[in-house]
């Protein structure tokens, strides 16, 4: 599959304050800070919060796109299959989700995002549309237990599904650029061939010595089976392996390796989701842009619009990812820790905040 030609801006990492001087700076600005007056001038000159800066951008499939960010100096890198923090600004609203660089944790000096747009999905939907050179992104530093241990495997398997390619791939980038003497296999699996982002450098790295990776079609080749793993990695059940994909091929290789009895080889993003908040009695929640108006029934207010037909952007659902945050227009709402809030125009997770009285949320 050709991929476009990459679109880059050149661009330098910004000059920065002498430390002496910019601590003075720091305590005569208080209680804003110098940060926020640096922001005015670039918001890249920042010298505590994290940016990056869009310097290339590629659009490797019909639903994706690819940035490469340049992010500023307070950045302190990554281990391979992290995540971070991504926040844009959409009409005057900062939302932030999660995205893992994909790029080889060995060259942090820029980052590499591939995003697919999701059917009403408002964060995504509006990086493939909008991002452009020289766009500027919140980032955090980088989060996560879902990565390389810093004493590698002598053997590694990675097995990812869809958009769950990114961090399995930054462990196979980062373990090819320090020449890793053991096994290493991908299996991956994307609906046709012109949904695999990463198709042509998948080829190119199938072809060193030691790497050896499947890519499947479930559209032709169906879902993940025990001998698609076989077949890539027969050796699989000596392996450490990374697991990173939607629930169905989750939930299909964890059986897989605990019929095996090796599940303790297996490593996934895992989470302890918090015990969903319950409100009081009565209240109740009306989803302003799409006009529905319910009862509260105390369960989560993602549950209770998906119950109502609605189908607002969510991730995990436990509270990690943020992808379902929603602005919430007015009322009182509980979050799992119990923490109740009435402040009007805030940004709240439907996945773990029931309303606690009469709610308005902007979805």
């Amino acid at each position: 599959m050709a991929i476009p030609t990459v679109v880059r801006r050149a661009a330098t990492r910004p000059g920065s304050l002498p430390a002496s001087l910019g601590s003075l700076a720091e305590r005569l600005l208080t209680p804003h800070g110098v940060d926020r007056y640096l922001e005015l001038i670039d918001p890249m000159l920042v010298r505590t919060d994290v940016r990056g800066e869009v310097v290339a951008l590629r659009r490797p499939t019909r639903d994706s796109i690819t940035l490469t960010v340049r992010p500023s100096r307070a950045w302190r890198g990554f281990a391979a299959g992290q995540f971070v923090r991504v926040t844009v600004d959409i009409d005057g609203v900062r939302r932030t989700r999660c995205y893992s660089p994909a790029g080889s944790a060995h060259r942090s000096g820029e980052l590499e995002f591939t995003v697919k747009a999701h059917e009403g999905g408002l964060v995504s939907r509006h990086v493939h549309e909008r991002a452009h050179l020289g766009m500027v992104l919140g980032l955090s530093p980088a989060g996560g237990t879902f990565a390389l241990p810093e004493q590698r495997p002598d053997s590694v398997v990675l097995v990812a599904g869809g958009s769950g390619i990114t961090p399995v791939l930054s462990m196979l980038r980062t373990l090819v650029d320090e020449r890793y003497p053991g096994e290493v296999s991908l299996l991956y699996y994307a609906r046709t061939p012109a949904d695999v982002p990463y198709a042509e450098e998948l080829d190119e790295l199938a072809a060193r010595r030691g790497v050896r990776i499947h890519v499947r079609h479930t559209a032709s080749d169906g879902h993940f089976t025990a001998e698609h793993l076989r077949r890539v990695a027969p050796w699989f059940a000596r392996a450490t392996t990374f697991l990173c994909g939607p629930p169905p091929l989750m939930d299909a290789v964890r059986a897989l390796y605990a019929d095996a009895g090796i599940s303790e080889h297996l490593h996934t993003e895992e989470f302890t989701p918090p015990v969903p908040a319950v409100a009081g009695t009565g209240g109740r929640i009306r989803f302003a842009r799409s006009g529905v108006d319910i009862v509260s029934d105390g369960r989560p207010l993602l549950e209770q619009a998906e119950d109502a037909g609605l189908s607002p952007e969510h991730g995990c659902r436990m509270g990690i990812c943020f992808s379902c945050t929603q602005r919430k227009v007015s009322g009182v709402v509980r979050t799992a820790s119990g923490e109740e809030s009435a402040e009007d125009d805030e940004e709240i997770q439907l996945c773990v905040t029931a309303a606690a009285g009469d709610v308005e949320i902007d979805c």
